[in-house]
């Protein structure tokens, strides 16, 4: 009998071991098909998913969840009445259904037809009432379509790019222009004023983009535009594209190259760097502050075309006040950070954070006492600046001792009319121009 061309397992083994083979390598056979179809399906629902989702923002949403000291305490539940506790539910409703009015008291003829005409109109009242009541609730429970309006977009792209903040960056960066030894330019002023001003928005506005899922977690970032849908990603992508390259391209090339790789530098600091740490480790408030304390630079390096030991002090204060400030602002919102998920020092390291706050509240007097030494203002600064620096390091020893909301809010209020107030007097003591000769060339 001549054997069959079978496989090689067919051909080698025999009895109920081949049989077995044989059995296994035709069922593999007719089954491959089929998981090679599947397998193929499952790899293009993948591949569309992928198509619908930016790759930066989904590797940025989708980190793992670090655990946090700080959590937020869950609703007790509504507590169930006695009544229903003890009966159960069907036999309540039968005693409800069981319980009847009482008969109206007789009335005479001549009042029953207008008293019935009452009542009639009452039930009618009652009814209409529920109706539009079952209206409302039904129009509140349905999704709404949100209309953009040429005359809302102003306002829209203003809270996008976080209009005050961004108020805040270009003074700074004023403050640093004006401190600068040299004749004032006006046009170079206003050039880096407006491109500082639209790399701030570029920042701020990616920055959004990014935290949408988390912001909307949170009380206080909640009715921002991205998050209420009121404008679409795209756009906001699109505004922050025309905002970052007329600022790079105005700070490059109407300023000067070094304040331009400044503000290049300080937006890929703030998008790339900061807003991935703030869902991963207590560092991004560090790399914040150095953020907030590059504008200042930008300034002077704006008006002298050089970085040099004015520069670095001026951005030395703007580092050291931003931790008192932001410290005190995250202790009160310890609940909201942690529910959106945000690794600050306020929710997990408390005790790091109010000690941090003190630390630099104190290194604000060191820095004033050095401005003079640096040829930056006359000696009558640290003198003056003295009382405000020792008034916010007190507030901060508070906050270092108590610990609670109220030391804290303190601290915040005492900081935004700080560094103000500390900005003027460094005008007010600037050094005159032929005094001692400041470091740094004026721009030509």
């Amino acid at each position: 009998m001549a054997a069959s061309p079978h496989t090689l397992s067919s051909r080698l083994l025999t009895g109920r071991v081949g049989g077995c083979v044989r059995y296994l390598e035709r069922r593999a056979m007719q089954e491959s098909p089929h998981t090679f179809v599947h397998l193929f399906r499952s790899v293009s629902k993948q591949w569309i998913t992928f198509q619908h989702l930016t790759f930066l923002r989904r590797m940025y949403v989708t980190q793992l969840n670090r655990s946090l000291n700080q959590q937020v305490k869950r609703k007790p539940e509504p507590v169930a009445s006695p009544f229903l506790e003890k009966t159960p539910l069907g036999q309540a409703k039968a005693e409800i259904c069981e319980m009847r009015p009482l008969p109206p008291p007789s009335l005479p003829l001549s009042r029953k037809s207008g008293e019935k005409e009452l009542l009639e109109l009452e039930s009618a009242s009652i009814v209409e009432g529920s109706l539009d009541v079952e209206t409302e609730t039904k129009d509140e429970k349905h999704w709404k379509e949100m209309k953009l309006h040429l005359d809302d977009l102003p306002g829209i792209l203003a809270r996008l790019s976080k209009i005050k903040l961004t108020a805040l960056v270009v003074s700074t960066t004023s403050a640093g222009f004006a401190l600068a030894p040299g004749p004032f330019d006006w046009s170079c002023f206003l050039l880096t004023s407006l491109g500082t001003g639209l790399a701030s928005c570029a920042a701020n506005s990616i920055n959004q983009f990014f935290e949408v899922p988390f912001d909307s977690n949170m009380n206080r970032t909640k009715n921002r535009p991205l998050v209420r849908g009121q404008i679409s990603p795209l756009l906001a992508v699109t505004f922050a594209t025309c905002c970052a390259v007329p600022g790079i391209a105005l700070l490059t090339w109407g300023v000067n190259p070094l304040t331009g790789a400044l503000g290049a530098f300080n937006i890929f600091l703030y998008t790339c760097c900061y807003t991935p740490l703030k869902r991963i480790s207590i560092a991004n408030t560090w790399v914040g502050a150095v953020v907030g304390a590059v504008p200042p630079v930008m300034g002077w390096t704006a008006a002298t075309g050089s970085l040099d030991a004015g520069a670095f002090l001026l951005g030395g204060i703007l580092y050291s006040w931003q931790f008192p400030h932001f410290n005190a602002l995250s202790w009160g919102l310890r609940e909201d950070y942690s529910r959106g998920g945000y690794c600050m020092m306020s929710v997990t390291h408390p005790a790091l954070c109010r000690r941090v706050a003190l630390r630099h509240c104190l290194a604000l007097i060191a820095l004033s006492a050095a401005a003079p030494a640096l040829q930056v203002t006359t000696w009558a600064f640290p003198v003056v600046s003295l009382p405000i620096n020792l008034y916010i390091s007190y507030l901060g020893f508070r906050f270092y001792t108590d610990a609670d909301r109220k030391s804290s809010r303190k601290l915040f209020f005492c900081s935004l009319w700080h560094l103000p107030l500390l900005l003027l007097l460094l005008l007010t003591c600037k050094r005159p121009p032929g005094a001692g000769g400041a470091a740094g060339e004026p721009r030509g």
